[in-house]
């Protein structure tokens, strides 16, 4: 999720937890604790493209690692505190404080290795990375807690903001059952076969659902809004093996195709060979220039070997991006 929304969490499992005593320092431990997994965004900076991503809510995600960073951030804390906070209360916060994170990133489309080293990362891509709903009931709540010095009373208020959100996120679970068995059905009546199906709503929103099926010679995509009064339809994407074997001797590729879990498209245009991430959907839809939201384009070196970077995004495609899923989760 994103920063900010990471902070109103962090802020308030830390008020649940240590609230009693440290009261509004809580807004401090519980910021900086709570957006602490994503320091590794800032490691990732000083590495390749494509290892940056990699490296993503990987270790500093990891329950193995919080288990082992708890109790020495949790001694800190407890010495800067002393005679307010205990050693056990403070560890407590801390991997709470960090779990609660990483538990919340669960539910976006990118997910955590959580059980880190295993390679397997869990997404159950029931929000968006940003999603409002989620984190202004938690942020109203926190106001309330601030303005308030009595215990019972901030208690009693961050408990329903975490309830309501909480609630939230189970509803977006319910809701993508929902738009799943719509893709399925429609499947279904279209005889599509398909072996893989995974479905993950658009930005901002839990209205629009997108929909990548993958066969064995190809991807389906699709768009479901709960408006829609017209049939489900696929837009069909097609594997080109020979672009691949250009690209198997290149580690990049190895990583690349680890990280998009096999869901992904080897294209080429202008001469050059991209690699397009499914998961995330398509920023332009045009024959002439098809661009995936997370691309990397494999520009030749000498000793067939590839420089690998990320395709930029401009300013201009994200608001054309908008507008769309605005006007198509109103229905067709």
């Amino acid at each position: 999720m994103d920063s900010f929304t990471q902070i109103v969490l962090g802020i308030a499992t830390a008020e649940v937890v240590a609230g009693r005593t440290l009261k509004n320092k809580t807004f401090l431990y519980g910021a900086v604790l709570g957006t602490l997994p994503d320091l590794d965004v800032v490691v990732g900076s000083f590495l390749s493209d494509v290892d940056g991503v990699a490296i993503h809510r990987g270790l500093s995600h990891s329950l193995l690692f919080f288990l082992l960073l708890s109790p020495v951030l949790g001694a800190v804390l407890a010495k800067i505190e002393k005679g307010t906070l205990s050693f056990k209360r403070a560890t407590c916060m801390v991997f709470w404080c960090l779990t609660t994170h990483v538990l919340l990133d669960m539910f976006t489309s990118w997910g955590t290795q959580i059980l880190w080293p295993l390679d397997h990362r869990f997404a159950l891509k029931t929000i968006f990375v940003i999603d409002p709903l989620y984190t202004v009931p938690l942020l109203i709540a926190l106001l309330y807690v601030f303005r308030n010095k009595s215990f019972v009373t901030r208690h009693l208020y961050v408990l329903r903001g975490l309830w309501i959100s909480s609630g939230y996120l189970l509803l977006t679970c319910i809701l993508k059952l929902i738009a799943v068995q719509k893709f399925e059905t429609a499947l279904a009546q279209q005889n599509i076969v398909y072996h893989e199906l995974i479905v993950k709503p658009t930005a901002f929103n839990t209205i629009l659902w997108n929909a990548n099926i993958a066969t064995t010679k190809g991807y389906y995509l699709s768009d479901y809004s709960f408006f829609d009064s017209k049939p489900v339809s696929f837009t069909y994407y097609p594997k080109d093996i020979s672009l691949e074997k250009k690209l198997e001797t290149s580690t990049d590729f190895k990583k690349l195709k680890k990280i998009s879990e096999g869901w992904y498209l080897v294209t080429q245009q202008d001469g050059l060979l991209y690699f397009n991430d499914l998961r995330f959907g398509l920023l332009t839809t045009s024959n002439e220039k098809l661009q995936f939201a997370f691309s990397y384009v494999f520009t030749p070196t000498t000793n067939n070997n590839f420089v690998v970077t990320e395709v930029p995004k401009a300013k201009r495609d994200g608001k054309l991006l908008l507008q769309k899923i605005f006007t198509r989760l109103q229905g067709n």
